[in-house]
């Protein structure tokens, strides 16, 4: 970038740095914070094609939760507005008259979610492979890892969506219920709010072990009932951290609830990214349990997938970069051809005499010539800029390698030869 020239704040927020000589390093993601940052400023469009493709699958989904709501709606247009029976048809009370109106509602169109939560659950598996080989920086193609996915991935996620989407409409019932028996007073109040509050709280954790389970079973091969375990353990053994990222993911769900201008920012970035932002986060932040409870914990396991690492502590270089100017050096020491002789640039009419469709011997005559000509002027360019300074300095740095060569080669012989006359010597003593 030239010396002086001034960037836009977008610019430099999607640029980064100057194109300095600590380019490459600063843009390197050391952190799971940064890895983030990374794939949502550097991988935009793929999230953007990611969430589309998952939304394809979530029509059914919001096609049936629509419907519910408009027969919601409808039916609270119907309710009579007193007890006096001025209605039709004509109702003596309507004590919890609304509450039996919703429960008999999901009762039937809360099935039908879950239903239709089974196909959301066929795009979500797609969803997560993409994401997931997103988090671990690994080269993706969309279209074909989303299908990719929904193959390796369908299996597990349609069994945790069936667990979570059946327990989430029990649970839902059950508020429905102890919401008719508080509004009727047919009941004990102080149990009913009780039982509606357990409730809330046994969803919001079914939420985050649906979320681990989604995350363990894109990464991990375990079977159904260890997976439950495992992300029932999770759940409560990371509770604050879970709790903490689960309100990130969810800021497109907290704007729409806000409602207002804040509702219509909302939903823009659900239809455009809001799912694939979601998934980001959490499996960022899984993959960092991962890495620091599970991966580094066994043997051979792969740590700090999709980021570079500092060397150590107050170091200016990461892992990525010292094996980068590692295997820089190593091919610095493999001569090539091109770059240890001149070669003589196309600058003057020499050319390959072309031959006619009916040619002669003469013209396979002047054809050897043209060649033999081209030949001897590239050799003779090649014979007078020999001696040229970035040619010599080239060759002696490899002649130097090849003498380095050799005295390893010999020291490894004279070694041997040692180590073989040494065991000799202690065979005659022992004889």
């Amino acid at each position: 970038m030239a010396q002086g020239e001034k960037k836009g704040f977008i610019a430099r927020m999607l640029e980064g740095k100057e194109r300095d000589e600590n380019y490459a390093r600063s843009t390197l993601p050391t952190g799971r914070w940064s890895l983030f940052w990374d794939i949502f400023k550097g991988r935009f469009s793929k999230l953007v094609i990611v969430n589309l493709l998952i939304i394809v699958f979530c029509i059914p989904l919001i096609a049936v939760y629509f419907l519910r709501y408009m027969m919601l709606v409808g039916q609270g247009t119907l309710l009579p507005s007193n007890s006096l029976g001025v209605s039709w048809p004509a109702v003596p009370d309507i004590a919890g008259l609304e509450q039996q109106m919703i429960l008999s509602t999901n009762l039937l169109w809360g099935a039908l979610m879950v239903v239709a939560a089974l196909i959301a659950a066929i795009g979500i598996s797609g969803g997560i492979y993409v994401i997931r080989n997103l988090v671990w920086t690994e080269g993706i193609f969309v279209a074909n890892d989303f299908w990719r996915g929904i193959k390796i991935n369908a299996i597990v996620v349609l069994q945790s969506t069936l667990f979570y989407g059946v327990m989430l409409y029990l649970f839902t019932i059950s508020i429905d219920a102890a919401s008719v028996v508080i509004a009727t007073g047919s009941g004990n109040q102080t149990l009913m709010v009780i039982s509606q509050v357990f409730c809330y709280i046994a969803i919001a954790l079914l939420t985050i072990m649906f979320l681990w389970m989604l995350s363990m079973g894109a990464n991990y091969k375990i079977k159904f009932f260890r997976l439950l375990k495992n992300a029932f353990l999770m759940t409560f053994g990371m509770i604050f951290h879970n709790i903490f990222f689960v309100v990130l993911m969810a800021i497109p769900v907290i704007l729409i609830l806000l409602g207002s201008f804040f509702a219509m920012i909302g939903y823009i970035i659900l239809i455009l990214f809001g799912l694939s932002y979601m998934l980001l986060v959490w499996f960022d932040y899984s993959q960092w349990v991962f890495d620091k409870y599970f991966e580094s914990k066994r043997e051979g396991g792969k740590v700090n997938r999709g980021i570079y690492p500092k060397a150590g502590k107050g170091g200016d270089q990461s892992k990525a970069v010292q094996q980068y100017e590692a295997e820089a050096a190593e091919a610095a020491k493999i001569k090539s051809d091109l770059a240890s002789r001149p070669i003589k640039p196309i600058t003057d009419d020499l050319k390959v005499y072309e031959l006619p469709e009916s040619f002669s011997r003469d013209d396979l005559k002047k054809l050897r010539e043209s060649k033999e000509a081209i030949a001897e002027d590239t050799e003779k360019y090649a014979e007078e800029h020999k001696g040229d300074e970035k040619y010599v300095v080239y060759n002696a740095r490899f002649e130097q390698y090849e003498e380095e060569e050799k005295e390893k080669e010999e020291d490894a012989k004279g070694g041997k030869k040692k180590s073989k006359k040494d065991k000799k010597g202690k065979d005659g003593e022992g004889k």
